[in-house]
Protein backbone atom coordinates (compact mmCIF):
# COMPACT_ATOMS: atom_id res chain seq x y z
CA UNK A 1 0.00 0.00 0.00
CA UNK A 2 2.65 2.58 0.72
CA UNK A 3 4.54 1.70 -2.32
CA UNK A 4 1.21 2.09 -4.67
CA UNK A 5 0.72 5.85 -2.30
CA UNK A 6 4.23 7.29 -3.40
CA UNK A 7 4.22 5.96 -6.82
CA UNK A 8 0.98 7.83 -7.08
CA UNK A 9 1.83 10.52 -5.48
CA UNK A 10 5.10 10.85 -7.47
CA UNK A 11 3.65 10.28 -10.92
CA UNK A 12 0.94 13.13 -10.04
CA UNK A 13 4.05 15.28 -8.97
CA UNK A 14 5.61 14.98 -11.50
CA UNK A 15 2.20 16.16 -13.96
CA UNK A 16 1.00 19.48 -11.65
CA UNK A 17 4.56 20.68 -10.76
CA UNK A 18 4.81 21.68 -14.00
CA UNK A 19 1.62 22.42 -15.96
CA UNK A 20 1.18 24.58 -18.80
CA UNK A 21 -1.04 27.78 -18.17
CA UNK A 22 -4.73 26.49 -18.59
CA UNK A 23 -7.31 28.76 -18.46
CA UNK A 24 -9.98 28.98 -15.55
CA UNK A 25 -13.88 29.57 -15.10
CA UNK A 26 -12.75 31.10 -11.24
CA UNK A 27 -10.82 34.25 -10.63
CA UNK A 28 -8.62 32.00 -8.10
CA UNK A 29 -5.81 30.08 -8.89
CA UNK A 30 -5.99 25.73 -9.55
CA UNK A 31 -3.85 23.94 -7.35
CA UNK A 32 -1.56 23.20 -10.48
CA UNK A 33 -1.09 26.53 -11.80
CA UNK A 34 -0.01 27.59 -7.86
CA UNK A 35 2.55 24.97 -7.96
CA UNK A 36 4.12 25.38 -11.60
CA UNK A 37 4.04 29.61 -10.56
CA UNK A 38 6.36 28.19 -7.55
CA UNK A 39 8.91 26.49 -9.53
CA UNK A 40 8.97 28.78 -12.30
CA UNK A 41 10.22 31.75 -9.73
CA UNK A 42 12.13 29.05 -7.75
CA UNK A 43 13.80 26.69 -9.96
CA UNK A 44 17.74 27.38 -10.60
CA UNK A 45 20.60 25.28 -10.89
CA UNK A 46 21.03 26.36 -6.75
CA UNK A 47 18.15 25.12 -6.04
CA UNK A 48 18.35 21.65 -7.96
CA UNK A 49 21.37 21.11 -6.42
CA UNK A 50 20.02 21.73 -3.07
CA UNK A 51 17.17 19.61 -3.35
CA UNK A 52 18.96 16.70 -4.46
CA UNK A 53 21.83 16.82 -1.92
CA UNK A 54 18.92 16.62 0.33
CA UNK A 55 17.74 13.54 -1.42
CA UNK A 56 20.74 12.36 -1.41
CA UNK A 57 20.83 12.77 2.22
CA UNK A 58 18.23 11.46 4.96
CA UNK A 59 16.28 14.48 3.83
CA UNK A 60 12.64 12.70 2.34
CA UNK A 61 13.49 14.60 -0.75
CA UNK A 62 12.49 12.23 -4.11
CA UNK A 63 14.29 12.82 -7.24
CA UNK A 64 10.96 12.47 -9.08
CA UNK A 65 9.72 16.12 -7.65
CA UNK A 66 12.99 17.56 -8.81
CA UNK A 67 14.63 16.82 -11.93
CA UNK A 68 11.69 15.93 -14.01
CA UNK A 69 9.99 19.20 -13.23
CA UNK A 70 13.54 21.20 -13.72
CA UNK A 71 13.51 19.69 -17.08
CA UNK A 72 9.74 20.37 -18.62
CA UNK A 73 10.71 24.06 -17.52
CA UNK A 74 14.03 23.77 -19.25
CA UNK A 75 12.31 23.04 -22.35
CA UNK A 76 10.40 25.99 -22.33
CA UNK A 77 11.45 28.38 -25.50
CA UNK A 78 11.66 31.13 -22.32
CA UNK A 79 13.48 29.26 -20.09
CA UNK A 80 17.40 30.02 -18.50
CA UNK A 81 17.47 26.41 -17.51
CA UNK A 82 19.36 24.43 -19.66
CA UNK A 83 18.20 20.56 -20.08
CA UNK A 84 22.09 18.98 -19.88
CA UNK A 85 23.31 21.43 -17.16
CA UNK A 86 19.83 20.27 -14.72
CA UNK A 87 21.65 16.58 -14.95
CA UNK A 88 24.73 18.13 -14.29
CA UNK A 89 23.88 19.96 -11.04
CA UNK A 90 21.83 17.46 -9.83
CA UNK A 91 24.04 15.45 -10.17
CA UNK A 92 26.52 17.02 -7.93
CA UNK A 93 23.61 17.81 -5.53
CA UNK A 94 23.56 13.87 -4.96
CA UNK A 95 27.48 13.48 -4.84
CA UNK A 96 27.01 16.05 -1.81
CA UNK A 97 24.24 14.47 -0.54
CA UNK A 98 25.74 11.06 -0.66
CA UNK A 99 29.55 12.61 0.78
CA UNK A 100 27.51 13.56 3.88
CA UNK A 101 26.29 10.50 4.64
CA UNK A 102 29.57 9.02 3.66
CA UNK A 103 31.92 11.09 6.32
CA UNK A 104 29.23 12.52 8.75
CA UNK A 105 26.84 9.61 9.20
CA UNK A 106 28.74 6.74 8.16
CA UNK A 107 32.10 7.57 9.45
CA UNK A 108 31.76 9.73 12.21
CA UNK A 109 28.82 8.84 13.67
CA UNK A 110 28.93 5.08 13.25
CA UNK A 111 27.17 2.42 13.11
CA UNK A 112 25.46 1.89 16.61
CA UNK A 113 24.63 5.87 16.73
CA UNK A 114 23.10 5.96 13.29
CA UNK A 115 20.58 2.29 14.18
CA UNK A 116 19.93 4.31 17.28
CA UNK A 117 18.59 8.03 15.44
CA UNK A 118 16.82 5.29 12.94
CA UNK A 119 14.96 3.86 15.03
CA UNK A 120 14.13 7.31 17.37
CA UNK A 121 10.89 9.55 16.71
CA UNK A 122 13.11 12.23 14.97
CA UNK A 123 14.27 9.24 12.77
CA UNK A 124 10.75 8.17 11.90
CA UNK A 125 9.67 11.85 10.99
CA UNK A 126 12.71 11.58 8.63
CA UNK A 127 11.05 8.26 7.35
CA UNK A 128 14.36 6.48 8.45
CA UNK A 129 14.19 3.31 10.34
CA UNK A 130 16.30 0.43 11.30
CA UNK A 131 14.97 -1.79 8.84
CA UNK A 132 15.51 0.62 5.59
CA UNK A 133 19.10 1.00 7.19
CA UNK A 134 19.61 -2.93 7.46
CA UNK A 135 18.80 -3.27 3.93
CA UNK A 136 21.08 -0.86 2.38
CA UNK A 137 23.77 -2.10 4.69
CA UNK A 138 22.79 -6.09 3.86
CA UNK A 139 23.06 -4.80 0.19
CA UNK A 140 26.25 -3.05 0.61
CA UNK A 141 27.57 -6.52 2.15
CA UNK A 142 26.31 -8.43 -0.33
CA UNK A 143 27.72 -6.11 -3.79
CA UNK A 144 30.61 -4.43 -2.37
CA UNK A 145 31.62 -1.13 -3.66
CA UNK A 146 29.70 -1.56 -6.94
CA UNK A 147 26.87 -1.77 -4.82
CA UNK A 148 27.25 2.34 -4.65
CA UNK A 149 26.61 2.70 -8.19
CA UNK A 150 23.74 -0.01 -8.71
CA UNK A 151 21.90 1.23 -5.50
CA UNK A 152 21.33 4.71 -7.32
CA UNK A 153 18.50 3.01 -9.46
CA UNK A 154 16.99 1.10 -6.22
CA UNK A 155 14.30 2.70 -4.37
CA UNK A 156 15.40 3.12 -0.20
CA UNK A 157 18.53 1.65 -0.82
CA UNK A 158 19.22 5.32 -3.19
CA UNK A 159 18.78 7.25 -0.41
CA UNK A 160 20.77 4.97 2.53
CA UNK A 161 24.02 3.35 0.79
CA UNK A 162 26.05 5.82 1.55
CA UNK A 163 25.97 4.97 4.91
CA UNK A 164 26.94 1.52 4.96
CA UNK A 165 29.85 2.93 2.74
CA UNK A 166 31.07 5.17 5.39
CA UNK A 167 30.72 2.19 8.21
CA UNK A 168 32.90 -0.27 5.77
CA UNK A 169 35.58 2.96 5.46
CA UNK A 170 35.28 2.46 1.32
CA UNK A 171 38.15 4.54 -1.13
CA UNK A 172 35.98 7.73 -0.92
CA UNK A 173 37.51 7.70 -4.55
CA UNK A 174 35.51 4.77 -5.75
CA UNK A 175 33.09 5.84 -3.48
CA UNK A 176 32.57 9.57 -5.05
CA UNK A 177 33.17 7.85 -9.05
CA UNK A 178 30.65 5.36 -8.49
CA UNK A 179 27.90 7.64 -6.72
CA UNK A 180 28.71 10.23 -9.44
CA UNK A 181 28.40 8.23 -12.24
CA UNK A 182 25.07 6.28 -10.82
CA UNK A 183 23.49 9.26 -9.83
CA UNK A 184 23.90 10.63 -12.97
CA UNK A 185 22.54 7.85 -15.44
CA UNK A 186 19.57 8.05 -12.75
CA UNK A 187 18.88 11.79 -13.40
CA UNK A 188 18.95 10.79 -17.62
CA UNK A 189 16.47 8.56 -16.69
CA UNK A 190 14.23 11.15 -14.62
CA UNK A 191 14.71 14.05 -16.99
CA UNK A 192 13.28 11.60 -19.83
CA UNK A 193 10.11 11.99 -17.55
CA UNK A 194 10.35 15.27 -17.66
CA UNK A 195 10.71 15.52 -21.42
CA UNK A 196 7.48 13.07 -22.16
CA UNK A 197 5.21 15.27 -19.76
CA UNK A 198 6.42 18.21 -21.56
CA UNK A 199 4.81 16.47 -24.90
CA UNK A 200 1.68 16.34 -22.77
CA UNK A 201 1.18 19.67 -21.87
CA UNK A 202 -1.70 20.27 -23.66
CA UNK A 203 -3.64 18.00 -22.25
CA UNK A 204 -2.58 18.47 -18.68
CA UNK A 205 -3.88 22.27 -19.11
CA UNK A 206 -6.87 20.93 -20.75
CA UNK A 207 -7.75 18.28 -17.68
CA UNK A 208 -6.31 21.05 -14.76
CA UNK A 209 -9.15 21.02 -12.80
CA UNK A 210 -9.76 17.51 -12.20
CA UNK A 211 -6.09 16.51 -11.67
CA UNK A 212 -6.05 18.88 -9.08
CA UNK A 213 -8.87 17.35 -7.26
CA UNK A 214 -7.01 13.63 -8.35
CA UNK A 215 -4.21 15.22 -6.66
CA UNK A 216 -5.88 16.85 -3.34
CA UNK A 217 -7.27 13.08 -2.41
CA UNK A 218 -4.26 11.22 -3.24
CA UNK A 219 -2.36 13.82 -0.82
CA UNK A 220 -5.42 13.11 1.77
CA UNK A 221 -5.00 9.59 1.34
CA UNK A 222 -1.39 9.37 1.63
CA UNK A 223 -1.31 11.82 4.89
CA UNK A 224 -3.82 9.33 6.74
CA UNK A 225 -1.67 6.65 5.62
CA UNK A 226 1.57 7.72 7.30
CA UNK A 227 -0.16 8.95 10.50
CA UNK A 228 -2.11 5.73 10.83
CA UNK A 229 1.29 4.15 10.39
CA UNK A 230 3.09 6.67 12.44
CA UNK A 231 0.78 6.16 15.28
CA UNK A 232 0.99 2.17 15.22
CA UNK A 233 4.81 2.50 15.47
CA UNK A 234 4.71 4.51 18.29
CA UNK A 235 2.29 2.25 20.68
CA UNK A 236 4.53 -1.06 19.55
Amino acid sequence: MKKILITLLLSCSIVFANAQKAESSSDSLTLIKKIENWYGQNMNYTTITALMAAESSIFPVPSELVIPPAVFIALKSDSRLNVFLVILFGTIGALIGATVNYFLLGMLLGRAVMYKFANSKIGHLLLLSGEKLQKAENYFNEYGKISTFIGRFIPVVRHFISIPAGFSKMNFASFALFTFVGAGLWNCVLALLGYFAHGQADMIARYSHEISIGIVVILVLAVVYFLIKFIKNHKK
